[in-house]
């Protein structure tokens, strides 16, 4: 026969059994993720300059999402960089050097993913006498490769010492760099259907840049099942002394009069044009102040309202400088 326990030790003992109880009766957490994110492939370094090399890599994947990468030089972690970024120039090397790279990418756990390949580059030999930048490299052409890469060709710059790289620029930001021996590059990580903007400079060993070339206008492949594209068409931004800036531009064909376009500047609302009278049937002109000192660059977009009332898509961007 089983005897009770006495008052006060099973009064001692009642709640340390209801913890017991509740531990063995409830369901431990969730792992966490402990799953790294897949090494970075396509790793490429290029020597831009006699202090500088670029790296760019391929996106990673994870079970989850990438939330960073980390750049490495001889072993040695030298960036940090967002998911959004996949390149960028490791500067301060040592002329005529060789350096190797490797990147890993990161998840939101910290999980960190194995180095990717390694790319070896060697920096150029030191020139410090050479102040004459490249000429600016022309007749540059630009090809949709699908809905989310293009392919940009152009006519090679000279140079007095030689041209070491070339920068891709959209909307005024680099976004990619080749070899100097390159007439060429493929442009990725583009979106369905929108309206983009190139131009090329030259570069030399002691980082002396080209003037831009011609802009080239790019409409990517839509994606399956989207509308047709409905972005202004051939817009142009020039200034003027005094701090105007003027666009000419023709409205996209939606079917009905096109009343109202949205004017961005530097990727911010700034204002919408409406016609007071009827609307323009051809190209469209508008002029308006802008208060910033002469030498800001601004990047201008502009969108119209289409006859259902939404907006419509962007224009391909056009760079100015104020005056």
């Amino acid at each position: 026969m089983q005897r009770p326990l006495p008052p006060r030790l099973s009064a001692a003992l009642g709640p340390l059994l209801a913890l017991v109880l509740a531990a063995c009766s409830t369901a431990g957490p969730e792992p966490g993720d402990v799953r790294p994110p897949a090494a970075p492939t396509g790793v490429t370094a290029t020597a831009g300059s006699a202090s500088t090399v670029h790296v760019m890599w391929s996106a990673a994947t994870d079970d989850r999402a990438v939330t960073g990468y980390e750049v490495y030089r001889e072993g040695r972690k030298v960036k940090d960089l967002p998911a959004t970024t996949l390149m960028t120039d490791v500067t301060g090397l040592a002329p005529a050097t060789p350096h190797r790279f490797a990147v890993r990418a990161r998840d939101a756990a910290g999980n960190v993913s194995l180095p990717s390949a390694t790319a070896a580059a060697t920096t150029l030999p030191a020139s410090t006498r050479d102040h004459t930048p490249p000429t600016a490299p022309k007749d540059l052409r630009a090809a949709p490769d699908g809905s989310r890469a293009a392919t940009l060709r152009w006519t090679p710059a000279r140079d007095d010492t030689g041209v070491t790289a070339y920068d891709v620029h959209q909307a005024g930001v680099r976004i990619h760099t080749v070899p100097g021996t390159a007439t060429g590059a493929r442009v990725t990580g583009l979106r369905p259907g929108t309206a983009y903007a190139f131009t090329v400079r030259a570069r030399d060993a002691a980082e002396n840049s080209s003037p831009d070339s011609g802009t080239v206008d790019l409409t990517t492949a839509p994606a399956p099942g989207a509308p047709p594209n409905t972005a202004p068409t051939g817009l142009t931004a020039t200034a003027a002394k005094g701090g105007e800036i003027t666009l000419t531009w023709t409205p996209p064909r939606t079917g009905a009069p096109v009343t109202h376009h949205e004017l961005h500047l530097d990727g911010r609302f700034a204002t919408t044009i409406v016609w007071g009278t009827e609307p323009p049937t051809g190209r469209a002109t508008y002029t308006f102040p802008v208060t910033d000192p002469p030498g800001t660059r601004h990047t201008v977009t502009l969108r119209a309202r289409l006859p259902d009332g939404t907006w419509g898509d962007f224009s391909a961007p056009r760079t100015v400088v104020v005056r």
